[in-house]
């Protein structure tokens, strides 16, 4: 059975940086052991990166979220420390918003049947992609790991959690 393992936007900005939280940062550890254990089982990694120009204050994200982020080559927009070493042999997929249909694309091109995401935010990024990967792919079993997910507030994680358990995607 084919595998693959989703990292969502594990970048500076997101867990130190200019949108940090301690929730951020209190599930490295626990991303950094599920990419550890994905890898040594032969699971296929891919980890997105939001990524956004300089202009990114004049797009319609940004007039919505006015904390520019994520910029393409800044030190906020690279993952965190702990993971960049595991980032080796693994895909990058950057991503302008929320979702990427291009992993969707990536995902049924290539036959996956068990995708599970791990990442930031709950209520962002992973709720998107994750709701995406169903849309497009609906026999294949997505699931999320709650331990290794965060939102903007404990409350919108939880809420994430459950609008996705209600679109038949798995909490762990």
């Amino acid at each position: 059975m084919k595998q693959l393992l989703v990292v969502v936007d594990m970048q500076v900005d997101f867990v130190t940086g200019a949108l940090g939280s301690k929730e951020a940062k209190a599930i490295v550890e626990n991303v950094v052991k599920k990419v550890r254990e994905a890898k040594a089982v032969g699971k296929t990694v891919v980890f997105t990166l939001d990524t956004h120009e300089t202009n990114y204050m004049e797009t319609q994200e940004g007039r919505n979220l006015p904390v520019a982020h994520c910029i393409r080559g800044t030190e906020g927009w690279e993952l965190v420390p702990e993971l960049r070493k595991l980032a080796d042999g693994c895909r990058l997929a950057e991503k302008p918003t929320f979702g990427s249909t291009m992993l969707a694309h990536l995902a049924g091109k290539d036959g996956y049947e068990e995708i599970e995401l791990v990442g930031l935010c709950t209520d962002i990024c992973v709720i998107s992609n994750a709701m995406i990967l169903k849309a497009a792919l609906p026999e294949a079993v997505i699931s999320v790991d709650a331990s290794c997910c965060a939102g903007v507030t404990e409350e919108r994680h939880r809420n994430a959690l459950e609008a996705m358990r209600a679109c038949q995607i798995q909490i762990k």
